[in-house]
């Protein structure tokens, strides 16, 4: 198969390189095609760009940067299977192809598009047209969390287009409705922009200076209902905090009662070293039981530790996705010796790895990243006939984009005979606020899901963030962000019993 992708010859940049490394296979032969087009790129933009790769990135490169060395690639010397064009050139009905791909930012089609979506203060909802069918074969929004100025969010996009791309390549066309777009907003110039980016960059530094960031913290409640998973909100009885130390984070709770104990596992941060481990705390009736207990550290970080009982032992998948791996360990004594028992899968960075089993196969949900672009905003899924594998993708690979309903936000829970999942709705930024989802379709070939709630923190827990939902028995909880001042003295206690403001960054 050959693939002839169609570049802008005035903007050879690297996120190109990263396109032309993802979609290369033994069985597809990549030539590229450098189109000479009427579009005029915005005065000075190249040197807005520069200066956020010295002041915003230190020096650091991003797929934004110019790349002119890529322009040393000939003429396409033969005609294609499939054509991809990122120009907004009329389709050139020379080349004639099977697939016709040209990908659109908010419905336009060239680098212009995208940015100008970007200068609306949004990243833009990204569509594959087919131009041969007239269809939009798939499209995706992407989250935000790699996109620093405007380098950065044209990398995320580019990025995400990739990911897009090769799934119509390998996949075939989609039929899932499209994400919705976001609401646009004033338009800025290129220069305002990234002069906004650098004051807001300067503020977070100052910020973190003064403060720990992010400060996650663990809210718990006993309730006889079905709690949020009823009221599709925060209200009932009233949430309070698991104390931490002012220095560390306490995030992702998973609980579990095992031989008699309740324990909540969770990640547990050290602002001072940056990297997670998992921790154990043991609940009572009346909340927590004495201070948190260490249980599991390894050379990479950790978190997320998802639990899972299979033939009569405990098992844990914490997130390791820093090592592109998803390993499993065993419960040798409880709460506090667990030893790794064997890896799941390798060579794939998945975050938050969740099961849960249907229909007889165990499936394994993960936001997935393919070296580059956010860390939320594509959800793949593997399958097994057992726990320990073997694993294999799902025939739709990824099977969504979307920075709203991607990455778990904790267990699957069944309620009145239908699968439903928390998910992370990172809209306004990482872990912002949670999705219910309802799991409407769910084979080796197939899946849907339709959110139908969205909850955001409020006055019942203070912050901006919230992204983490588990139940065991009448004990509830969640999480979310604090402002965590790095002096003492400066923190004020809140409602919910720890120390802290009640705003949260």
């Amino acid at each position: 198969m050959i693939v002839e992708l169609r570049f802008d010859d005035q903007r050879p940049r690297r996120w190109m390189r990263h396109l032309i490394a993802l979609l290369g296979s033994d069985q597809r032969k990549l030539q590229i095609a450098w189109v000479r087009t009427d579009a005029r790129r915005a005065a000075g933009l190249e040197s807005l760009l520069e200066i956020e790769r010295m002041l915003l990135r230190r020096g650091r490169p991003c797929g934004a940067d110019a790349d002119p060395a890529l322009k040393s690639e000939g003429p396409p010397p033969q005609s294609a299977d499939i054509v991809i064009d990122f120009t907004a050139m009329p389709r050139d009905s020379s080349r004639a192809a099977q697939l016709y791909l040209r990908p659109l930012f908010e419905g336009a089609a060239g680098e212009d598009a995208a940015l100008a979506a970007i200068l609306g203060d949004d990243l833009p909802l990204i569509e594959i047209l087919d131009e041969v069918s007239g269809a939009i074969v798939w499209s995706g929004k992407p989250s935000a969390e790699t996109a620093d100025g405007l380098g950065g969010a044209l990398d995320t996009v580019m990025a995400r287009t990739a990911t897009l791309l090769k799934g119509v390549i390998e996949c075939g066309p989609r039929t899932t409705a499209p994400p919705k777009s976001a609401r646009r907003r004033s338009l800025r110039t290129p220069s305002a922009y990234v002069l906004r980016g650098l004051a807001a960059h300067l503020v977070r530094r100052i910020y973190r200076l003064c403060c720990y960031s992010p400060h996650w913290r663990i809210g718990w409640r006993n309730t006889d209902d079905a709690g949020i998973w009823a009221s599709a909100d925060l209200s009932g009885p009233a949430w309070r905090a698991v104390p931490s130390p002012g220095n560390r984070f306490y995030a992702d709770p998973f609980p579990i009662t095992w031989k008699g104990r309740t324990f909540v596992f969770f990640e547990d941060l050290d602002h001072r070293v940056g990297k997670g481990t998992i921790a154990a705390i043991e609940f009572g009736d009346d909340g927590p039981i004495g201070t948190a207990i260490p249980v599991l550290e390894e050379p990479w970080h950790l978190s997320y530790p998802f639990l899972i009982v299979h033939d009569d032992e405990l098992w844990m998948i914490p997130e390791s996705s820093a090592k592109h791996e998803v390993n499993i360990y065993k419960c040798v004594r409880f709460p506090d010796r667990w030893e790794r028992q064997a890896t799941l899968l390798s060579g794939v960075e998945l975050a938050d790895a969740t099961i849960v089993q249907h229909d007889g196969l165990h499936y394994m949900f993960g936001a997935t990243r393919d070296g580059a672009g956010g860390y939320s905003d594509t959800l793949s899924i593997y399958y097994a006939d057992n726990l320990f594998g073997r694993w294999t993708p799902h025939a739709q690979r990824p099977v969504l984009v979307d920075r709203a309903a991607t990455r778990p936000g904790g267990h699957f829970v069944q309620r009145n005979g239908r699968l439903w999942r928390p998910v992370q709705d990172c809209t306004n930024g990482y872990g912002g606020a949670l999705g219910l989802a309802e799991i409407t379709a769910l084979s080796p070939t197939d899946f849907a899901q339709t959110v139908h709630h969205t909850i955001s923190p409020g006055p019942r827990w203070p912050g901006r963030k919230l992204h983490t939902l588990n139940r065991c028995g009448r004990l509830e909880l969640i999480d979310g962000t604090i402002i965590q001042p790095k002096i003492e003295a400066l923190r004020l206690p809140d409602k919910l019993g720890t120390v802290a403001d009640a705003q949260s960054r």
